[in-house]
């Protein structure tokens, strides 16, 4: 297994710029995801680190060594695809074992590999079947399992469970978590699903427009995202952005908030740098809160905020609660039942989990 690092990046098709100096460094055993929408260039990024399309600048260093120019089959990696990429004549066993057949290994040595994989997929089932007999969470660990027997510094998946029903994706998902326990590998992975990215990840590239946006491990961009975009992006429902303004005494900082037919609502205790109060106080603000961050108050004369419902949808397991806040439409997610469409809400609002960011630059206030 093997360290990535990717030092500003470039690629550009005549005058369109794909990617903009990107810079990603993960260690030996990381599983790095590149998180974003179609056309961000996450793909186009992993492409390049397989060798499958040219670099315009920058470095890619695998193991520490400089792979711009190498082709494909010298950098030591092995890929998943999203479309499976299995031979439909050949069985399971040929597929698994035809790359290790055509580098010349030794038949006993195949046959080990085939078994290793097939047994640690459970597929030793599967071995003498071809592909149009086998189910689509089938076919994609037959694409693993050819991955696994490669033995390489380096496995990479191009969004390998888009083409899945949403039973599948979550259980593939779980194959793909325990395989990664299992060998210690090093993954870059491709998706749009956030919530893979969530469950999979030691590291998150959140990408847009060719640009990383935010590099980090998955709670931290959760919790403290690097930009709105990112706070919007990651989570279901996503985090709330609500237009306030900033009043900051001493170390700890009150958001006020307009609200239709009620007086504006005050939400104390809010830390902040010194820095950003010199900066911020008196100023325009987006408080970003996730919905799972209030709370009915249980008194509700301890509530630090009270609105009007406007929609309520049940999920089962909890109640989605919308309301409106600041002129921005907000999702609460609250216990079953604890709020009906028309009604008043007394919430509670966690304030060490606000996050603050410049209502013209969209960046997080630190």
């Amino acid at each position: 297994m093997s360290t990535l690092e990717i030092d500003r990046v470039r690629k550009s098709y005549s005058s369109l710029a794909v990617l903009k100096e990107v810079s990603i460094s993960i260690n030996t055993g990381d599983f790095l995801v590149l998180l974003g929408p179609s056309g961000c260039g996450k793909s186009t990024l992993l492409n390049m680190i397989a060798g499958l399309e040219t670099i315009t600048g920058g470095e890619i260093r695998i193991a520490g060594k400089v792979v711009n120019d190498l082709s494909p089959k010298d950098r030591d990696i092995a890929m998943v695809f999203q479309s499976y990429a299995l031979y439909p004549t050949m069985t399971v066993r040929q597929n698994i074992e035809f790359g290790m057949k055509i580098r010349g290994v030794s038949p006993g040595e195949r046959e080990a590999a085939v078994k290793a994989a097939a047994d640690m997929l459970q597929i030793t089932h599967l071995l003498d079947r071809k592909p149009s007999q086998l189910s689509g969470g089938q076919r994609q660990r037959v694409a693993m399992g050819r991955a696994i027997v490669r033995q390489p510094k380096l496995f990479l998946f191009d969004e390998p469970l888009s083409n899945l029903d949403a039973k599948l994706r979550v259980d593939m998902r779980t194959e793909i978590k325990r395989l990664h326990a299992r060998l210690g590998t090093t993954i870059v992975y491709v998706t749009h699903d956030q919530i893979e990215a969530m469950t999979l990840a030691t590291r998150v590239a959140v990408m847009k427009d060719g640009v990383v946006q935010h590099l980090d491990e998955p709670q931290a961009v959760y919790d403290r995202p690097a930009n709105v975009y990112v706070a919007r992006f990651v989570g279901s429902p996503a985090m709330n952005i609500v237009p306030a303004c900033l009043e900051v005494q001493g170390a700890t900082a009150t958001v006020v908030f307009d609200i239709a037919n009620r007086p504006s609502s005050r939400i104390s205790g809010i830390p902040v740098s010194e820095q950003a109060a010199r900066k911020y106080s008196g100023r325009k603000v987006l408080a970003g809160i996730r919905p799972e961050n209030f709370a009915v108050a249980a008194n509700g004369a301890d509530a630090n905020l009270v609105v009007d419902v406007d929609v309520v949808e049940p999920t089962g397991p909890d109640t989605l609660v919308v309301f409106q806040l600041g002129g921005a439409e907000v999702t609460a997610r609250l216990p079953p039942k604890q709020a009906l469409p028309g009604s008043e809400a007394r919430l509670v609002v966690d304030t060490s989990r606000i996050v603050l960011f410049d209502a013209d630059t969209e960046a997080r206030i630190d």
